[in-house]
């Protein structure tokens, strides 16, 4: 077990740095998702998602945190702005559309 070096908070992902006996650094995420799920569920029950004009629609809600596990999923990284933009719309629509994610989602279809 590593000894705690810092602790950040920015209000919603509270971040840990560890250092462990190796001398190497972890650095440990943790963010509370409760709130965002119930935000979403209330949207998706809310309308059908479309804006007034019908030129937009919200189709979902994903926490950063969230996004950076996708992308280590991919490829090792956590960089998810560092990904193509082709690449990302790949992954938000296999994961969005997988009942596994259905909670990030705020209305209704498939991407």
């Amino acid at each position: 077990m590593g000894k705690l070096r810092s602790v950040d908070w920015d209000g919603s992902v509270k971040t840990n740095w560890i250092q462990e006996s190796d001398g190497k650094l972890t650095v440990n995420n943790q963010q509370n998702l409760n709130p965002l799920m119930e935000r979403n569920k209330k949207l998706y029950n809310h309308n059908n998602g479309y804006s007034q004009s019908k030129d937009f629609k919200r189709v979902a809600s994903v926490p950063p945190l969230i996004l950076q596990i996708w992308t280590k999923e991919y490829n090792g990284t956590n960089n998810w702005w560092g990904l193509p933009k082709d690449t990302q719309k790949k992954i938000m629509r296999t994961k969005l559309n997988s009942s596994e994610f259905k909670y990030f989602r705020t209305a209704e279809g498939s991407l």
